[in-house]
């Protein structure tokens, strides 16, 4: 079989999950994920004796079910068995900041790496395979650092890239990202192809493009994290629609149904310095602000799923930084969140809240 169609069959066969529309006022703030037919469990990784990843990044799950935890510890790339038992671990000096992980239908693992400015795709065993970007070399965008207020103008590849996905034809799509306002796309064989995106609020422009995600049929969806929305593209860049019931959306996944798994870091945590939280935002009660939550939208954008929202971050099922998400062959999910740089470093979460939490879909419950 060809590798286009490969990936082609992979992506129209990856995970479905039937879910139930929820009604009434649950549907439109939110509830407990027990409600959609998850189980929270945020001790599922059992780490080695010894071991931290202080946070984590991303996460993502490959063909056999195994998942790859994209961490900014000792060890950046933790490997479990879906039960939460270690297997090994890989990656030890190569990243200067784990940003984004995704896994291809040949079970090849993409790592970007925002302070370093690139992309890396390695095999599942941690073997170095190609390189996007110069190593430590951002590229001309006038921005000065991490803060997106700093950039003066688009840029080609990279200042500070923060995800990449892959088309059914195994194009390679990169958000970038904290220091650009730009998505690139790549051939298979890593030859930029052509670039779209520019600073701003209009259609077709980011404020830090932080996620990305392409469905079977190739429309990308970017997780436009500072202007809460998640814009969706034709495959070559043509701007289609976008989705405002986000509340600044770090990571979109989306299953083999179409539906669309989001993972928004709300407006409770990782705010830039000076900036302020709108009030009543992303439909929380009672115009409270929103916190980290997750969200299922069908392919339409209709909201089919949310819960989280802050009020208790460290208690399972909740959340403080979603930054990372994706769903498993049997459903289940996973979030990743960066409770340290978001503010754990600075005392608004205990040192022991959670950074990865597993949602184990429930037999016989249909969200």
């Amino acid at each position: 079989m060809k590798k286009s169609a490969r990936i082609a069959r992979w992506i129209e066969k990856g995970p479905a999950v039937l879910l139930r529309k929820p009604t009434g006022r649950l549907a439109a703030i939110g509830g407990n994920c027990r409600e959609f037919g998850y189980e929270a469990n945020d001790r599922w990784a059992k780490l080695p004796r010894g071991w931290a990843w202080t946070e984590v990044a991303a996460v993502a799950a490959g063909a056999q079910d195994l998942v790859y935890v994209f961490n900014r510890g000792e060890h950046p790339v933790m490997v479990f068995d879906r039960n939460g038992a270690f297997l090994r671990s890989w990656g030890e000096g190569w990243f200067a900041r784990p940003h984004g992980i995704f896994i291809g239908p040949d079970e090849a693992v993409y790592c970007t790496d925002d302070l370093d400015h690139t992309v890396r795709k390695f095999t599942p065993d941690g073997r170095l395979l190609m390189t996007l970007g110069a190593s430590g070399k951002p590229s001309d965008t006038g921005a000065t650092s991490v803060d997106y207020r700093t950039i003066l103008h688009a840029g080609p590849p990279f200042h500070h890239p923060t995800n990449l996905a892959l088309s059914p034809e195994g194009e390679m799509y990169v958000s970038d990202g904290y220091g650009n306002a730009r998505v690139h796309k790549f051939s298979p064989d890593g030859r930029l192809l052509f670039s779209w995106g520019e600073p701003g609020n209009g259609p077709g422009q980011f404020r830090v493009p932080h996620g990305i995600a392409v469905d079977p049929q190739g429309t990308v969806y970017v997780a436009d994290r500072e202007n809460s929305r998640i814009q969706l593209f034709t495959p070559d860049g043509r701007y289609l629609s976008e989705w405002t019931d986000v509340a600044r959306p770090c990571q979109v996944f989306i299953d083999g149904a179409g539906d669309a798994y989001v993972a928004e870091l709300g407006f409770r945590a990782g705010m830039w310095p000076g900036a302020t939280a709108p009030a009543a935002s992303g439909g929380s009660p009672g115009g409270e602000i929103a916190g980290g939550r997750v969200s299922i939208f069908d392919r339409s954008g209709g909201l089919r799923a949310r819960w989280g929202g802050g009020e208790n971050p460290c208690a399972p099922g909740d959340f403080f930084a979603p930054h990372g998400i994706w769903v498993d062959g049997r459903g289940d999910l996973y979030v990743a969140e960066v409770v340290r740089s978001a503010g754990g470093n600075r005392g608004l979460v205990s040192p022991d809240c959670h950074a990865l939490q597993k949602f184990s879909r429930q037999k016989d419950h249909g969200v």
